[in-house]
């Protein structure tokens, strides 16, 4: 230790060269004059102090040794740094076109020119030391604070507030098949961004906040924001503000606003003008008077109260939805107040069956059916206390009792949620992810499928899509699509051997292409199923002929008894068994069965979704050249608006068993096409009359290219075959020169460039159909003349082609072939061997 400051230390930085390991660093934050940066050169026996420079201990203090150079170091922080002679002298690396603040570092031991570096605004890689920076745009990593939603129609746009990432909000989807890109969110405020609400009337006028309470009233046509913060009157003190402080919104008056700070605020003219309408709601007390680490610490002690939170403030805010003017604030010292009528009468609980004294109170949630509930979370996990509390009110705050039963020992409840149709569906987000209770908390299930064992700051329920909406601390936002079936769970539903939920309406819209070429830089937000979705439960998977063997087998070796051994039959029933799947049948108002999709058959709760589409008209295709009931057609054309039913059954060994009674459901097109059909029935009826014709065609396509094959394995086997006559040949060769023209109707010649220079022709059946498909699909404006037209030609055209491959098909090739078979020839693909002993 000689060497190193004595004393009170605070955050220490240690990196050992990787050049020369007797060389280590450190960076000390201490008292006084003593803290800097030390160098050792015995693998610590003895320090030399080279320099005075540290950063935060609270924050940063992390240093890294370049891999060649023994003297150079880096020091990550607001703005990072490096050393070139041991850490005496100090410059900045540059931040050309980067976020500050600094936090983790990597460095190319080939290269060291080359670097990775991450902080609070992501992840930076450079090529040249820092000079210029490539920014990996692709990485979900943004921490939340806080989230909300508007009601924007058809989609909702997400608001949240981030770790020093600014305040900004964006569609939850879109209409494109990438998904939401980057570039689609809008920045409502800068710096590090917290509690966001939007104008229940007016989606443009949105309420953003940076640090310390100061908030702006951001208008999103204009991207002007007017700051609106409270202010102290002339000879008042100053309001102490959280570092996230809580603004709401009344749910009775949207241009009614509540904030807190160590006072609440009221304004009813969207903070133009505000009234404090409480005193002090905080515990009052002052933090110097605590010992931490069982001692009293005084003014000279290190970083005292040097990036630390302040303390004696609101953290939480809510108004009744039941009762207007029923508020609840919670303070970071561990106050709840309440007040009936919006004004100075408010009543203070400081007291909660089993929590600690002080402990923050993460949120409050107002029961969004009865008055006289509340719901209460605290978290006090700055003072090693990671339990997880959750409590209920049923008096307005009075008296409490805990509903944190089963969930986990350690995890920190951040927020609570309600289900605005069943009161008894709540949701909690934790530090380890997010829980929902059907029963009112007396059993919580975590939610999982996708989301990560994250911090889940925040959350809220988009009530007309019926989502869930996360704030995740360094995972993004995630989005839990129509959770309505938590809303019927019960024992009924799990003891039945299927169940399908409610469906939604869905939404027809055409997807757009979305942009192309742009690399794997981009992040885009994934978008929902497309379609009809629907979720569904299977108490039970069918087990196959092996899967019951091997159970049964696994009986006698758990009874130590001997094992059968299978017979040949048995295990070639296994080997060519067909597994059990699930068949949905959709069908329209009239009974007409429009679509059939087979699923694999796994047990629980799963969802699919139906793109609402007719059957392809493509040929059939095989999936790794095997039969497989679950490898479903492609996608056909747009099915017409309207009811629709969806049953399901299983098919267990070539027995189908009706599982679920048909379900009813709508699908409703968006209103988004600026010329659209005037009558879509009629579109549809052009759409299905052009897939058989399209299907027809391309199948006989199909066809002609076997039959091609079939001639000229016939012309083959006749000069192979002693008695064939020329005649037979010459049979041949003229069936191939009829299908080299039918091929030629079809695809023309190429080069197509040189036959429409040279050779001047009418289009081909190929090109008239890629004209047709290419023109409406996937288009609902109407059929216009000149598609009726390429209709009606292809029409016209394509029968005769069509009548001369039957007969080469049906009369023509079978003749040849009998004739062969008459002389005894060799095989070919197609005919029927004969053999006479």
């Amino acid at each position: 230790k000689s060497g190193l400051p004595g004393g009170d230390v605070g955050g220490i930085g240690l990196a050992i060269s990787p050049v020369n390991p007797d060389v280590v660093y450190a960076i000390i934050e201490a008292s006084g004059e003593s803290g800097g940066f030390f160098r050792t050169g015995d693998r610590g026996a003895s320090w030399k102090k080279m320099g005075s420079h540290h950063a935060s201990g609270q924050y940063y203090n992390e240093i890294y040794c370049d891999p060649r150079d023994v003297d150079k170091v880096y020091s990550v922080e607001t703005v990072s740094k490096v050393t070139l002679d041991g850490g005496k002298t100090w410059k900045s690396i540059g931040n050309n076109s980067r976020h500050v603040d600094d936090h983790a570092m990597w460095i190319n031991p080939k290269n060291t020119e080359h670097f990775i570096i991450g902080g609070d605004g992501g992840v930076y890689e450079t090529y040249d030391a820092g000079k210029n920076y490539i920014f990996k745009s692709n990485l979900p990593l943004t921490q939340f604070y806080r989230v909300n939603v508007d009601n924007t129609w058809p989609f909702y746009w997400v608001y949240g507030g981030t770790q020093d990432n600014s305040s900004f909000g964006g569609p939850s989807q879109n209409t494109s098949r990438q998904g939401v890109s980057a570039g689609e969110w809008v920045v409502t405020l800068g710096g590090d961004g917290f509690w966001q609400a939007i104008d229940p009337e007016n989606p443009d006028i949105v309420y953003s906040e940076y640090q310390y309470g100061n908030i702006t009233r951001y208008d999103k046509k204009s991207g002007q924001g007017t700051g609106i913060k409270p202010q102290p009157s002339k000879g008042e003190d100053t309001y102490k503000w959280n570092w996230n402080t809580p603004f709401i919104i009344s749910p009775h008056n949207g241009t009614r606003l509540y904030m807190a700070a160590n006072k609440v605020f009221k304004s009813d003219n969207r903070g133009d003008k505000w009234e404090v309408i409480s005193d002090d709601i905080t515990a009052q007390v002052d933090r110097n008077t605590w010992p931490v680490m069982d001692r009293y610490w005084g003014v000279d002690a290190v970083q005292k109260d040097v990036s630390t939170s302040l303390f004696g403030m609101a953290v939480s805010l809510a108004e009744s939805q039941v009762k207007e003017d029923l508020l609840y604030v919670g303070t970071d010292d561990g106050v709840i107040s309440v007040t009936e009528d919006a004004s100075g009468d408010w009543q203070q609980v400081k007291t909660f069956p089993g929590v600690p004294e002080y402990t923050y109170v993460s949120d409050i949630l107002p029961d969004k059916y009865d008055e006289n509930v509340v719901y209460a979370s605290f978290d006090n996990h700055k003072r090693d206390d990671f339990k997880l509390y959750i409590l209920k009110s049923r008096d307005k705050g009075r008296t409490w009792t805990s509903i944190s039963s089963n969930l986990p020992k350690n995890g920190t409840v951040h927020t609570i949620e309600q289900d605005n149709v069943v009161p008894e569906l709540l949701f909690v987000g934790t530090e380890f992810g997010a829980f929902f209770s059907i029963d009112g908390g007396k059993i919580w299930t975590q939610l999982k499928s996708g989301l990560p064992s994250v911090a889940v700051k925040d959350m809220v329920i988009q009530e007309r899509e019926t989502d869930l909406v996360l704030a995740t601390f360094g995972r993004g936002f995630y989005i839990l699509d129509d959770y309505s079936p938590l809303r019927v769970l019960n024992k009924e539903l799990y003891d039945s051997s299927a169940y399908i939920f409610p469906i939604n309406d869905a939404l027809m819209y055409t997807m757009t292409r979305g942009r192309y070429g742009q690399g794997s830089t981009p992040y885009y937000g994934k978008n929902p199923d497309f379609g009809a979705v629907f979720t569904y439960y299977v108490k039970e998977s069918p087990k196959t002929l092996k899967q019951m063997r091997k159970e049964e087998e696994g009986k006698l070796v758990k009874d130590k008894k001997p094992i059968p051994i299978p017979g040949m039959e048995e295990l070639r029933a296994e080997e060519n068994e067909v597994k059990p799947y699930l068949i949905f049948t959709i069908t329209d108002q009239e009974g007409n069965i429009v679509r059939k999709i087979n699923k694999s058959i796994s047990k629980g709760l799963k969802r699919m979704a139906w793109n609402m589409t007719y059957p392809s008209m493509g040929n059939v295709r095989l999936k790794s050249d095997k039969y497989s009931p679950t490898n479903n057609d492609r996608d056909g054309m747009a099915i017409m608006p309207g009811t629709y039913y969806v049953s399901l059954a299983q098919w267990v060994r070539g027995e189908i068993t009706e599982l679920v009674e048909p379900v009813e459901f709508s699908t409703v097109v968006l209103d988004n096409v600026t010329l659209p059909a005037p009558d879509r029935a009629e579109l549809v009826a052009f759409l299905q009359k052009t897939t058989k014709l399209v299907r027809a065609i391309q199948a006989s396509q199909q066809l002609m290219g076997h039959l091609k094959e079939r001639v000229q394995y016939l012309k083959q086997a006749i000069n192979n075959t002693p008695d064939a006559t020329p005649e037979l040949l010459a049979k041949a060769t003229e069936m191939e020169q009829q299908l080299d023209d039918i091929r030629w109707a079809f695809s023309g010649q190429s080069p197509k460039a040189s036959r429409e220079e040279n050779w001047p022709a009418p289009p081909s059946i190929n090109e008239r159909v890629g004209a047709l498909v290419w023109s409406h699909w996937g288009s609902t404006s109407r059929v216009s003349e000149t598609q009726m037209q390429m209709y009606d030609i292809l029409a016209e055209d394509f029968p005769p082609l069509l009548e001369q491959l039957k007969n080469l098909a049906e009369v023509k090739i079978p003749a040849l072939e009998a004739e062969l078979n008459a002389l005894g020839a060799p095989w070919t693909p197609g005919r029927i061997p004969t053999w006479n002993e």
